[in-house]
């Protein structure tokens, strides 16, 4: 290899590298930027599959990767933020999405002003300058993007440079031919680089590089860019191994839907190529490719989509359950926490979970204490370890996520739900002390006087009430009622423990109940009260954000 060819060997790979971290840098300042957006997006999900569509579309151009965005639907799936039917139509809308890529790049024969030596250094310039010049939030993201944006472009020059000596060699014409001649070479030769890329964007942007320099023709770039399609299914079916049945659906689904599109319009053109070769022969430039790209996409998008279900059923059909499946564990994925704002929304999910189980163990413990239920106590015992189990979880998991990638609202939501899961785990606690009590006092033969089990069903229901109105607000921020009466109740619980307290101890002046059971009673309005003060925290936490 003489030094000019290995000059251009390295400037390819140079390219290669800023052309990658430029795609790096400018989706992470969008999905900093877009992240509660997309976020929103996912949560206005219906069954609707075309709104489905629509969506994955919307976020795969924000975050600039269809692999991601599929990555991301196995993982919503995997921990029930989303059904396997939703996310046939997000899987679906991905591959529209990605396409955007496609067209960026072709920008360079859109017109001289729109070349990348023209702007990307101006581009790269103003985004360096916005990233050194301060801490401010916002300018940093933009600066994100304006910088990844001009690295993006000025990759591609150097790609686009360093192989173009080459556009009339023998080597390359020799090599395009071969492809052009056998589909499934050209298949193979797409997938095996998405694969080693794990970007069919990367990949893509390579191909339409070539096509710049009049290297590529029809007949390879239709086969490359299918292999490329499928090539992008690897990163979802890593995803998939490890996760439950229907994560692991989905990201199969994934896979069914680009393998069969890709052998349609394979066969089509494998027809159409040898009934017309000088279409096949001919060459084609990235808008060209841009077009094909995105015609495919949409094509096969519209042509599967009345078959959805009948993937789906497919799917299911082709993954088995495990049988060992936990009931109750946090259903979190840690390939989501590649997506930071993502990741969070996650974390969300299951401590909404959560909540559910300490809300029902507060249930399980009233019982406990004031029906004397052994049932109970048992059930409190149980929840307690489940409790446990999330708090561990949810803690390492979160810990985990890159604070740095979110924006100010999103780290103080990841703040306050770290917070949260302290307060619940607390709280069930409580329940568990409570149901501690009740065991003592079934063991000894003990009761509470008739005053004493009314006034423990008083506060124990509202300070449950209190619980209940907290989470609500949690649910419906926008709800300022709900603050008010988490508030209110909460003062009701702290006079109703010194209040019932000073009834109490004149009770047992006065000998009407027993001097044991009287020490317990006065432990179990302390945890109930102490229950109602962690709640008011949670709705505290939410009051900030929307202050914020």
């Amino acid at each position: 290899m003489s030094m000019n060819e290995l000059s251009a060997l390295f400037s390819f790979i140079g390219g290669l590298g800023m052309f990658l971290f430029g795609m790096h840098i400018m989706s992470d300042g969008l999905q900093k930027s877009a992240g509660e957006k997309s976020r929103r997006f996912m949560s206005i999900l219906a069954d609707s599959r075309l709104l489905g569509v629509i969506v994955g579309a919307l976020i795969t151009a924000i975050v600039q990767s269809s692999s991601l965005t599929t990555v991301m639907a196995v993982g919503f799936v995997n921990a029930g933020m989303m059904t396997l039917t939703q996310a046939v139509g997000i899987i679906m809308g991905a591959n529209i999405g990605t396409t955007l890529t496609a067209w960026l790049v072709s920008m360079n024969e859109w017109g001289s002003a729109l070349r990348p030596q023209f702007f990307a250094p101006l581009l790269l310039g103003i985004g360096v300058a916005l990233l050194l010049s301060g801490k401010e939030e916002r300018r940093t993201r933009i600066g994100s993007i304006l910088a990844g944006f001009g690295l993006l472009f000025l990759g591609l020059e150097h790609m686009s440079a360093a192989v173009a000596p080459y556009s009339e060699s023998p080597l390359f014409a020799s090599a395009f031919v071969a492809i052009g001649a056998h589909p499934l070479l050209g298949i193979l030769t797409g997938l095996a680089a998405t694969a080693l890329l794990q970007s069919s964007s990367a990949s893509l942007g390579i191909l339409q590089t070539l096509a710049m320099n009049g290297i590529v023709t029809w007949n390879s770039a239709v086969y490359i860019a299918l292999g490329q399609n499928i090539g992008t299914c690897v990163s979802a079916l890593l995803a998939g191994i490890g996760a439950g049945r229907n994560g692991r659906c989905a990201a199969l689904i994934h896979l069914l839907f680009n393998v069969i599109g890709a052998a349609v319009c394979g066969i089509g053109a494998v027809i159409v190529f040898a009934m017309f070769p000088s279409w096949g022969a001919a060459p084609l430039n990235s808008v060209d490719l841009a077009v094909f790209h995105t015609c495919f996409n949409i094509g096969v998008t519209l042509l599967l989509m009345p078959f959805a279900r009948g993937l789906e059923a497919l799917a299911l059909r082709i993954v088995k359950p495990k049988e060992d499946q936990a009931s109750f564990a946090p259903a979190l994925d840690a390939r989501i926490l590649e997506t930071p704002a993502f990741a969070v929304e996650s974390a969300r999910q299951e401590v909404r979970r959560m909540s559910g189980i300490v809300l029902g163990n507060i249930e399980s413990s009233r019982k406990a204490i004031v029906n004397r239920s052994e049932r109970a106590i048992q059930r409190v015992y149980e929840n307690e370890e489940v409790v446990n189990r999330f708090e561990k979880e949810l803690t390492h998991y979160m810990v985990h996520i890159d604070i740095a990638a979110l924006n100010e609202h999103q780290q103080l939501q990841l703040r306050h739900l770290l917070f949260m899961v302290n307060d619940l785990e607390k709280i069930s606690d409580r329940c568990k002390n409570l149901a501690e009590l009740s065991e003592m006092m079934l063991k000894e033969n003990s009761m509470f006087s008739i005053g004493g089990y009314e006034d423990l069903q008083t506060i124990s229901a509202k300070s449950s009430e209190t619980l209940e109105d907290a989470l609500s607000f949690w649910q419906h921020p926008d709800d300022p009622k709900l603050y008010r009466k988490v508030k209110k109740n909460g003062q009701m619980v702290d006079q109703l423990e010194e209040q019932i307290r000073d009834k109490h101890i004149r009770r047992l002046a006065q000998h009407r109940c027993q001097v044991e059971a009287g020490v317990l009673f006065l432990d179990a309005i302390g945890h109930l009260q102490r229950i109602s003060s962690y709640a008011l925290n949670l709705a505290d936490y939410v009051k900030e954000e929307q202050d914020a």
